[in-house]
């Protein structure tokens, strides 16, 4: 079995999407773990508001709900929930 790295960097800022653990099964239901990775990218944003860049590591479908709301509608959601961003 391998070693298990990495787990932390691995998760998303926003939505807290992480890796996910399951069994690979063989035809002959031999199981072995493995690993989900979520499909997280590392993002720079501008906020208008603030004047500023930040950089965050998000999964790709929080990307999708950024381009529809806007980095500054999902960053006030985040905030009002206790992420710190």
């Amino acid at each position: 079995m391998q070693p298990i790295t990495n787990i932390m960097s691995k998760i998303c800022q926003i939505s807290g999407k992480k890796v996910q653990f399951g069994n690979n099964v063989s035809k002959a239901i031999n199981k072995t773990r493995r690993r989900f990775n979520a499909n997280i990218v590392s993002k720079r944003f501008y906020i208008p508001e603030e004047d500023k860049w930040i950089s965050l590591k998000v999964s790709t479908s929080v990307l999708k709900t950024i381009n529809k709301k806007g980095i500054s509608a999902v960053l006030k959601e985040a905030r009002a929930k206790g992420i710190k961003v």
